[in-house]
């Protein structure tokens, strides 16, 4: 089975670069050394550092694996290629709330960055998938909890 590509835009990219480089050289050693203290204390069977730390072992391992998964079927979006004709992966979008008439501003990336509290929402939801190909003036009608919510698209930028 062909695993499912991770879109990044180049920040992304860099970001989780830099994640997995810090939690190969620092974080490990970091935990490394709480095992050692922990065992230098004697009895494992009732030691909660020791617990504690191979727990924080365990989670390091599993996001270092899930991160080189991440690596291993990106796709990075060139965001200086970006077409700004259309909304695509990698723009900057602002977009009127029609039915509260808020503006809002986000950039699309992939799922695997997205944070809407951080104004950056995944191709793959509700409203980045409605928006995605559409133009400046155009109207989105986007499906969530059992209601239709109106978006204007006013600007499509650059992320930078």
């Amino acid at each position: 089975m062909l695993e499912k590509k991770n879109i990044l835009t180049y920040e992304g990219l860099q970001s989780l670069e830099s994640e997995l480089h810090d939690l190969k050289v620092n974080k490990r050693k970091e935990v490394a050394q709480k095992i050692k203290e922990a065992r230098e204390q004697g009895d494992l069977s009732e030691n909660a550092e020791y617990d504690a730390a191979k727990d924080e072992q365990r989670d390091i391992e599993a996001r270092i694996d899930e991160i080189e998964k991440i690596l291993r079927n990106a796709e990075v979006v060139i965001e200086d290629d970006v077409n700004l004709d259309v909304i695509n992966i990698g723009c900057r979008v602002k977009i009127l709330d029609m039915g509260y008439n808020e503006e809002l501003t986000y950039k699309i990336v992939g799922s695997t960055e997205a944070n809407s509290l951080k104004g950056r929402i995944s191709n793959e939801s509700p409203l980045g998938s409605e928006l995605l190909g559409k133009k400046v003036g155009e109207i989105v009608d986007v499906q969530t909890h059992g209601e239709v919510i109106q978006y204007k698209i006013l600007e499509i930028q650059k992320s930078k």
